[in-house]
Formats: C-alpha cells, sequence, structure tokens
C-alpha cells in the first residue's frame, strides 16, 4: 500500500520503451515498467488519456511499478504519427480520435505480453484515465483474460445516439452485461465529463447486472483530480483514490 514500504528490502526496476503487436499486427510502442526481481509478478495495462502517450503516462506507470507490478502503456496513438504527445493527441482529434476496436486489439497485444513474461504471476489488470478510463471499462466487457478494472473518471461511458460515430460505434454502458471481472470507478463529484448523473446511470445498470463493482466520489474534486501539474488537483482527494487503486489492484491481481 502507498508508503507502506519496507526500509530494508531490496527495491529496482527497469523501465524502457518496447515495440509489440497491436490491432491487427501493426507493430507499437509501449512504455514499459518492471521491478527487478525474481517476481513474480502481476501485470497492469495503463491505457493512456487524450492529453496523449506522455510523462504522467510514465511516471503513473513507474508508480505502480515501485509497488509490485509489470506496467505497459501502449501508445494507442502510433497511427496518427509521432510528434509531442500535445501534437500527436490533436492529430487524433483532428482525425476523429481512435476508434474503440483500435483500442481494443492494442488492449489485446499488451494483456499477450504481459501474460507471457516470465516472471508474470498470471493475473493482469486495467486502468486508464480521462477517456482511458472509458477504454478500460470497455476493455473490462470486450477483451477476455482481465482480472480487475478500474476506471479513473472515464467520459463517454454514457453517450447519446448523437454522440456515437464510426470511431465510437457502441456506448460502453451498453456493454455493461458483458462486464467480465471487477470493477473499481473513482470520480469527482464537481466533474462534467462525466456528470455525477451520468455516474448515477453507469452505477445503476451494474446492479442491474448485478456486476462485481466499488464507486468512489469525491466531493470538491473534478476531472482530472491525480494530475499534479494542473490546477484540478486535489491532493487530499488523490492520495485517498491512489490507496483505494492500490488495494483493489492487491486484492484482485495479488492476493486472489
Amino acid at each position: 500500500m502507498w508508503n507502506q514500504l519496507q526500509t530494508d528490502a531490496y527495491e529496482g526496476m527497469l523501465a524502457e520503451t518496447v515495440t509489440l503487436p497491436g490491432y491487427q499486427g501493426d507493430r507499437i510502442h509501449a512504455y514499459f515498467s518492471r521491478p527487478l526481481g525474481a517476481g513474480p509478478y502481476p501485470g497492469i495495462i495503463l491505457i493512456p488519456h487524450m492529453p496523449g502517450w506522455d510523462e504522467i503516462c510514465r511516471e503513473t506507470a513507474r508508480r505502480f511499478t515501485q509497488h509490485g507490478y509489470s506496467v505497459l502503456c501502449p501508445n494507442i496513438y502510433e497511427r496518427f504519427g509521432h510528434g509531442t504527445p500535445e501534437e500527436v493527441a490533436m492529430l487524433a482529434r483532428q482525425a476523429g480520435g481512435v476508434s474503440d476496436d483500435s483500442v481494443m486489439g492494442d488492449v489485446e497485444g499488451a494483456l499477450e505480453f504481459l501474460s507471457t513474461l516470465p516472471y508474470a504471476n498470471g493475473r493482469v489488470g486495467v486502468i486508464g484515465m480521462c477517456s482511458g478510463g472509458r477504454h478500460a471499462f470497455l476493455a473490462g466487457c470486450r477483451v477476455p483474460g482481465l482480472d480487475a478494472v478500474v476506471d479513473c473518471w472515464g467520459g463517454r461511458v454514457v453517450m447519446s445516439a448523437e454522440e456515437l460515430s464510426d470511431a465510437n460505434p457502441v456506448a460502453p454502458i451498453d456493454l455493461t452485461n458483458q462486464l467480465a471481472c471487477p470493477l473499481l470507478g473513482l470520480f469527482g463529484n464537481d466533474d462534467r465529463f462525466p456528470t455525477p448523473e451520468q455516474v448515477n446511470l453507469h452505477e445503476a445498470e451494474l446492479i442491474k447486472h448485478g456486476k462485481d463493482y466499488t464507486f468512489y466520489r469525491y466531493d470538491g474534486a473534478g476531472h482530472g483530480f491525480w494530475y499534479y501539474q494542473g490546477e484540478a488537483y486535489r491532493p487530499v482527494q488523490a492520495m485517498d483514490a491512489w490507496q483505494k487503486t492500490f488495494e483493489f489492484f492487491k486484492k484482485h491481481l495479488v492476493d486472489a
């Protein structure tokens, strides 16, 4: 758990850029961090958010690795070219966004990568923030073999008919009955994307289908309250949510 490291324990990690097969066999880049040691270690797929395959994603991967997880963050925006994260994210927006099928294919490739590591413990979870939170929930519904999902303030899980597109043809909430592993949801009550009302709809659908889920909703927090680089950061709420995430992954990826 957070800040419960033993002062006499060995600690080390390796973090690097790797390539792997993604959607339709495309070779994509991914940021990979793992503990140094024999393991076995559980895996986490970290789906990047719409700001891009960026520095925050890399720092988040290393934080999980410090706590004993092999983490793979695939560049789901690979097909739009290369540049700074902001430049590539803009290209993705101009193209109408990355398709759900493409992201799910990349998640399948990441799951295969993590599952076949010689020091893997055989369990893999997925987490995402913002649009990545939506993708994480979608992966829990569409990608077989995942053991836990964390959705951090994922917008557009609930979608109107007008919001559907060729890239996003189905609202994730409509696939709730297919969710095949436990779900943790973290939301700010001041968020407008998703709104508290949309989170209510999401929760009602999970209850309707008898899914294993836990939602935490934070007063005084809006969208992206983990992001320390901006005004949205709320340290108290963020650290409580981090603790809840560590506890959830430990239960389903380590102790299960």
